[in-house]
């Protein structure tokens, strides 16, 4: 056999799938059987990184997150996956410095695009966050998360024209999407009332 670990995936594309499933913690008991066979399968940890920011153990996800890219310093998926949990409890400049950093191993990728864009904006740089998420949007134009961001970003601004041609947009792609249509109502009544104080 070569330098190069050869792991077995099927287990992490198993595990994947249980993710999206929504049954994280059987997808971190594959992980960990993983890890038992190899300690140094970086992609178990970032994969148990991903299902604890996704049922918000944001401490334990880091922990795993860590570890993931101790082994692999390059991981564009870990330094994304930190950057997003950073965001998650609003530790901007860490999220900024990880998703910057995710970005600069693999540019112009839509997803990193969006939460880079949506960290700035929060962060420290509403201007450039907007650009961002138009940069991401121009990629993956149907892709209803970027829409959201872009749209709640745009509220915050009180440009209510281009939030709710955005949301209508996301709301032709994904009728039933529950963020989308609530984004929406929110951003009307807003138009309403800023609309009143003008008169």
């Amino acid at each position: 056999m070569s330098d190069e670990q050869i792991y077995n995936i099927e287990p992490l594309v198993e595990a994947d799938k249980l993710k999206l499933e929504g049954r994280h913690q059987d997808a971190i008991k594959l992980c960990e059987k993983v890890l038992l066979e190899d300690l140094d399968c970086a992609e178990a940890y970032e994969e148990i990184g991903d299902n604890y920011l996704s049922i918000r153990e944001f401490e334990k996800a880091l922990k795993a997150l860590n570890h993931a890219l101790k082994l692999n310093p390059k991981s564009a998926n870990a330094h994304y996956l930190k950057g997003f949990t950073y965001s998650a409890t609003g530790e901007w400049k860490k999220s900024i410095e990880e998703l910057e950093e995710s970005n600069s191993i693999q540019p112009n990728h839509p997803e990193i695009l969006r939460c880079l864009g949506w960290s700035v904006f929060h962060g420290d740089n509403r201007t450039k966050g907007l650009v961002l998420l138009e940069r991401a949007l121009t990629m993956a134009k149907d892709d209803v998360l970027i829409i959201c961001d872009l749209a709640v970003c745009y509220l915050n601004e009180r440009k209510f024209e281009r939030t709710i041609a955005l949301l209508k947009h996301a709301l032709a792609v994904e009728p039933e999407n529950k963020k989308a249509k609530d984004c929406l109502q929110t951003a009307l009544f807003f138009q309403r009332e800023f609309k009143k104080l003008d008169r």
